[in-house]
């Protein structure tokens, strides 16, 4: 094997972890992966470390064994309300000489020199693209003569503490991290195209806890954001319209739900267990169908409104790619085109080799990614490790090297 890399995800309502093998031509192999219900963490934030830490352990166990190898460090997502995405814009003189590595950096410091609140840290800062003397464009401006350079980049920010909690539940599973990840990138690693990237497309990550959007134009990522509603929410509205335990509902959900009620015959009847003992009850799946069109509708609704306001919508030109656990159900892909009047697709992990068929679904999506994006990344060569003294200047001292 040439060298090991393993993602994981930790979700609201799962936690995976994917072991990959990244070949001498830079190909992906997936060799082993390992799932674990989530039940330490709410909306993508974790709200029990010893509960996240216990089923990280399970996911990893299950990762090593499929693999055949002990996994000692990771590259670990991050989602939730906490995280906030903006652009910026960074500008430097060159005095009429070449562009240097040098030089690039500088811009991109220039562009990261924003107040930002003491509670957040920058998890990403992305080029989006350099400017040479008006000349726009530009993916990299090496060698490059002028006398002016300039940068717009994507800054993604989020709660130190979230980011601490995440590190400090893979510390005490055993992990070093190599790196923090936002969910809805790494998932566009490994679902979207390089003509769906450099047309522009719309990545909607329809998870248990949190549903992501992040755009991307001209083969760069131009706007991010997450909403705190998901699959969980559709349980719960299963679960209180039709009155059945929670853990009921989402077995419900998975094998009859339906977001289109449309889709649904007439007299398709199904089986509900009753709360407390008491006896099953029958009912129309249409009535299940009807419970949970609305809130798909709204879900999707206000990721389009955030949309419109990060002013990209334009720019969406090859449509929307919709991933994760919940993308899975029935009636999502017309909904979606409904309600963007747009082309939409659901989107399964591509560009990898290996046991492909293992992680063939959308809710994998994010691990994969995660794999794919330690495989891309340059900056491998220092990991780090929380540890319970000093936690904050450490996460701290940390997140201002990161740089994607």
């Amino acid at each position: 094997m040439e060298e090991l890399i393993v993602g994981l995800d930790i979700g609201t309502s799962k936690i995976c972890a994917v072991v990959g093998d990244v070949r001498p031509d830079g190909m992906v192999d997936i060799i082993g992966m390992g799932s674990h219900p989530s039940i330490g963490l709410r909306k993508g934030m974790v709200i029990n470390i010893e509960n996240t830490v216990n089923s990280i352990k399970e996911a990893i166990e299950e990762a090593e064994t499929m693999a055949g190898c002990e996994i000692s460090s990771v590259f670990a997502g991050i989602a939730g309300g906490h995280i906030k995405g903006f652009n910026s814009h960074g500008v430097i003189a060159l005095k009429n000489r070449e562009v240097t590595k040098l030089d690039i950096e500088r811009v991109i410091d220039a562009a990261r020199a924003v107040a930002i609140p003491m509670d957040r840290e920058v998890i990403h800062a992305i080029p989006q693209e350099f400017i040479v003397d008006d000349q726009a464009g530009i993916s990299d401006p090496g060698g490059m003569a002028g006398v002016r350079l300039e940068v717009k980049i994507h800054i993604v920010t989020g709660a130190v503490t979230s980011a601490q909690n995440i590190i400090k539940c893979a510390n005490r599973a055993g992990l070093d991290v190599y790196d923090i990840i936002l969910e809805s990138l790494a998932s566009s690693e490994a679902i979207l195209t390089d003509e769906e990237r450099d047309l522009g497309v719309a990545i909607i990550d329809f998870g248990g806890g949190t549903t992501d959007l992040a755009i991307f134009s001209r083969d760069s990522i131009a706007h991010t954001s997450v909403l705190t509603l998901g699959g969980d929410n559709l349980t719960n509205d299963i679960a209180i319209g039709i009155r059945t335990p929670f853990k009921e509902a989402e077995k419900i959900k998975i094998k009859y739900g339906c977001g289109l009620t449309s889709l649904i015959g007439e007299d398709e009847i199904i089986e509900v267990p009753s709360v407390g003992g008491r006896k099953e009850r029958t009912i129309s799946r249409k009535l299940l169908g009807e419970i949970l069109e609305p809130r798909v509708e709204e879900i999707f609704n206000l990721i389009y409104q955030e949309m419109i306001r990060s002013g990209y919508d334009d720019m969406i030109t090859s449509g929307i790619v919709v991933t994760g656990g919940s993308s899975l159900l029935p009636g999502v892909p017309e909904i979606v085109e409904q309600v963007f009047n747009m082309p939409a697709r659901v989107g399964y992990p591509d560009n990898i080799g290996g046991l492909k068929e293992i992680v063939n679904s959308p809710m994998y999506a994010t691990a994969v990614g995660l794999v794919l994006y330690g495989a891309h990344s340059k900056q491998r060569k220092k990991k780090f490790r929380i540890r319970d003294t000093n936690i904050f200047n450490r996460i701290t001292s940390r997140m201002k090297r990161w740089f994607m």
